[in-house]
């Protein structure tokens, strides 16, 4: 990258980080323990809220995951309609079609309780529901500008961290596009944890949402925006997912496992809402937006590609977590330790079953508009540790994707 698109990206990160020390973040307030779906209707109530938008999606259905939240609607009165043909890569067409359940209904809040993608909607849902404009026009930061209705989120998986972050990525079908949209506004009112939840997810479920959690820690605290509550979220929540991820996925029943993965997902969300992500959500947006790739296997393949491109720019940081999770030996100088936590998580990826590459092949232009999509979304929005230009990003991507010809 050149001196003055350098000079541009890292100015626009430095007034970013100063603005965002003048905005109101909120993070939600919390409610965690082994029945907490089963309080909600009680919380509504006193709230005075008794008609409802329940989202979810169709396996959460089938699986009875909304049973105990809908008996606590029940038992106190409050009525809900639920919308649950939420997409893994949740589209434009999703948010609308929920919130025309909303308005035709006359409802007054939202419950949803699903994976990011559901949680995602929900909040584009709020945002709709008292702005007219079209979902494309708050592409970006701080354009909302207006507050949802009551939003409260429930986690089924312990990844990505949606309940309490400031974001939401949404698909345009009609044209493949992938984009985050970030507000305060989109934060949540509440989020309940409930560890029974994650109990029957699938184990390539609690692999790869828990390596989206990891993503988030990982970029956020080796990225130019931290504080000193961003790092300590980031190192507590990279510490506790170390501790945890293999085991919730050898022995999902673990509830112990599984409540410390979501308050591991939680506090890497409070740790990225303000510090930011990277290139490897950069990339994964724009693969999991052209084929439809789940974004925490997109995030979990792409990880450790992007952190050697990275080299010499993180290897103080790097050293740190080693250090924190103690991952090995301290006497080890911080090159062999950055090398060591990016064998762990080859590692931790091949025990859980994740591949090394996506079973991808597209064209020449269709990699090079992945490419121009990742570099859009990257530069300058996020402080990176290092500044890629378009060629050292196809040369991390070409490692994990394969072009017709090639």
């Amino acid at each position: 990258m050149n001196i003055f698109k350098k000079f541009y990206c890292r100015t626009y990160q430095f007034l970013i980080f100063i603005a965002q020390r003048f905005l109101s973040i909120k993070e939600p307030i919390l409610i965690s323990n082994n029945d907490s779906t089963y309080e909600v209707g009680k919380l509504l109530k006193q709230n005075n809220i008794n008609n409802i938008l329940l989202v979810s999606d169709e396996s959460i259905t089938k699986l009875g995951l909304l049973d105990r939240l809908i008996e606590g609607l029940k038992d106190n009165n409050i009525d809900y309609v639920l919308y649950n043909k939420i997409q893994p890569n949740p589209t434009i067409d999703n948010v609308e079609d929920g919130l025309k359940i909303y308005k035709d209904n006359h409802l007054t809040a939202i419950v949803c309780l699903g994976g990011g993608s559901v949680i995602d909607t929900s909040k584009m849902i709020g945002v709709r529901a008292n702005n007219n404009k079209p979902i494309s026009k708050f592409k970006g930061i701080l354009k909302v500008h207006h507050s949802m209705p009551l939003l409260i989120a429930i986690p089924t998986t312990a990844g990505t961290g949606s309940e309490t972050t400031l974001a939401s990525v949404i698909r345009d079908e009609k044209t493949n596009d992938k984009y985050a949209i970030n507000d305060p506004h989109l934060i949540p009112k509440y989020a309940f944890h409930d560890p029974k939840l994650l109990i029957n997810l699938p184990s390539k479920i609690t692999s790869t949402t828990g390596m989206d959690a990891l993503t988030h820690a990982i970029e956020s605290y080796i990225g130019r925006s931290n504080t000193k509550k961003t790092k300590k979220c980031a190192l507590t929540a990279i510490k506790l997912i170390h501790e945890n991820l293999y085991e919730s996925y050898i022995n999902p029943t673990n509830l112990e496992a599984r409540k410390n993965m979501l308050n591991a997902s939680f506090l890497a969300g409070v740790a990225f809402t303000n510090a930011y992500v990277g290139y490897v959500h950069a990339l994964s947006h724009a693969i999991s937006g052209k084929f439809n790739t789940p974004h925490g296997l997109a995030n979990s393949i792409i990880l450790p590609y992007v952190l050697k491109a990275f080299g010499k720019s993180i290897y103080r940081k790097c050293g740190q977590i080693y250090d924190y999770i103690e991952l090995g030996d301290k006497s080890k100088n911080n090159e062999q330790k950055t090398n060591d936590l990016i064998n762990y998580i080859i590692h931790l990826n091949e025990i859980m079953n994740i591949p090394n590459k996506f079973d991808i092949e597209v064209t020449k232009i269709e990699f090079d508009n992945l490419i121009n999509h990742a570099y859009k979304e990257a530069n300058p929005l996020y402080p990176v540790p290092k500044l890629f230009d378009k060629s050292e990003l196809s040369n991390i991507l070409i490692q994990v994707i394969k072009v017709k010809g090639n």
